[in-house]
């Protein structure tokens, strides 16, 4: 679709900046270091401010417009829910939560078939760990360096990037280990099936110092996210699937991110051909028009408590509203192959085309990802792979990375920028077209990267 961009109105976006700065507090952000753009409307893969300028979304929102904004079949469903019953309580059978269900149990792998809905990703992981603990009666949970599962007590203690450090509660009973990333490897392997082979010896290393008795699950992003997109080595999942199989230890693939055709499959799972224990999901699952998240649950699992109460729920689980917007995109992403495109642009438009940009600017390091979920590493040298900035940078040691960042929005270009890292994450239903002019953005916002390279 082509947006339709309003006429500017700069003293209404004035107004509606002088309100969220009086009263709105943000997440992840120092309050007096902030100057959130006011943003007019959306549409597609697009949206605008009150200026009247237009950016293509390279972030998908959160990476998780997935079927882009406004698609007007979510749209009127929201709207036709909201008329005809616009909230229940989740104790009760409600056509549009068994409906959500129903399907989102169609597309997981295996016997993922029953479905507990939280209200987004890291509810979803919460529920997932303390649904481990209870079936296995053990405490601790093991989860990965390079990692992201949410801001909650138990998520963000699971979490392996600096987001965790305030919050770490250091008694939690989370152990972390090193997954594999072969470009920045911590294991020094030469090639994937080196760094899958001793990813695999480090976390049975682990397990076994641990104690595999003590040990609950193991929680790992299918695709780690945030983290830099590094899909694991053929095997990897598989291998970790047979270690948790042989120690009795609940394994949960968090899909929040990866999940609902980001990858160019219904979940990235599907790619390793294997079925975890749980898995968790949000994002995609409606595009984010309205707060949903959950955790498809596998048949032992669930048997754990057919006569024992499951202790935990929440007041807006399987919302109406959010129900309707997930059956709504789930039929869209089918009716309009969105995961087809995901998967077809990634391998014949947006992989060669950052591939192509890799060889021309001397700040990209590595390119790597899989439909419409990508990353390019940039750096300062490429022998070395030195990032461009520092670890967990900020102000001043960041400041490469904000010029480059600066210059993909002058160019129309709103990217996902993480550390050292640019993610190429747009709607999973982006045209061919589209995809070429963010690419042509990021090609000349790469030239100011390109100043701080050796």
């Amino acid at each position: 679709m082509t947006p339709h961009v309003p006429h500017a109105d700069p003293q209404a976006g004035a107004a509606v900046k002088a309100a969220d700065r009086a009263h709105v507090f943000h997440s992840w952000s120092a309050q007096g270091l902030i100057d959130p753009l006011a943003v007019a409307g959306a549409e597609g893969a697009y949206f605008w401010d009150y200026d009247g300028n237009r950016y293509l979304d390279f972030t998908s929102g959160l990476v998780y417009t997935n079927i882009g904004y406004q698609h007007p079949r979510v749209v009127a469903a929201i709207q036709e829910q909201a008329g005809r019953l616009a909230t229940f309580a989740p104790a009760f059978a409600i056509e549009a939560r068994s409906e959500a269900a129903r399907l989102i149990a169609g597309r997981t792998p295996g016997d993922l078939d029953k479905i507990f809905f939280t209200n987004g990703g890291a509810e979803a992981v919460e529920h997932a760990v303390r649904m481990a603990r209870l079936h296995t009666g053990r405490p601790k949970v093991l989860s990965a360096y390079r990692s992201y599962h949410g801001g909650t007590a138990t998520a963000i203690n699971i979490t392996g990037d600096p987001r965790r450090w305030a919050s770490d509660a250091g008694t939690a009973g989370v152990v972390h280990f090193w997954g594999p990333f072969l470009y920045r490897s911590p294991f020094y392997s030469a090639t994937e099936e080196e760094e899958c082979a001793r990813a695999l010896a480090h976390l049975e290393d682990t397990i076994a110092f641990e104690g595999p008795g003590t040990i609950a699950a193991v929680v790992l992003e299918t695709v780690p996210g945030t983290a830099g997109i590094m899909t694991p080595p053929p095997g990897y999942l598989a291998g970790v699937r047979e270690i948790c199989d042989r120690h009795g230890i609940v394994f949960v693939l968090d899909e929040v991110m990866a999940g609902f055709g980001r990858t160019g499959r219904w979940f990235a799972a599907e790619h390793h051909g294997v079925v975890p224990d749980l898995m968790t999901f949000a994002k995609g699952v409606n595009s984010g028009y309205v707060p949903l998240g959950g955790v498809a649950i596998s048949g032992r699992i669930a048997a754990t408590f057919d006569k024992r109460p499951y202790p935990g729920g929440l007041t807006y689980s399987g919302h109406p509203l959010a129900c309707a917007a997930a059956v709504a995109t789930i039929q869209v992403m089918e009716d309009e192959k969105v995961v087809e495109n995901a998967a077809a642009l990634g391998e014949h438009v947006i992989g060669p085309a950052l591939r192509e940009l890799a060889g021309r600017h001397p700040s990209v390091g590595e390119v790597r990802g899989t439909g419409m979920f990508w990353a390019l590493d940039l750096v300062r040298d490429r022998e070395t792979r030195e990032p461009l900035v520092p670890y967990n940078a900020t102000g001043e040691a960041n400041a490469p990375m904000a010029a480059f960042a600066a210059a993909c929005k002058r160019n129309g270009l709103w990217p996902f920028v993480n550390m050292n890292r640019t993610h190429v994450v747009p709607a999973c239903n982006i045209t061919e077209a589209e995809a070429k002019e963010g690419i042509a953005a990021l090609d000349a916002a790469l030239t100011v990267a390109d100043e701080h390279t050796a």
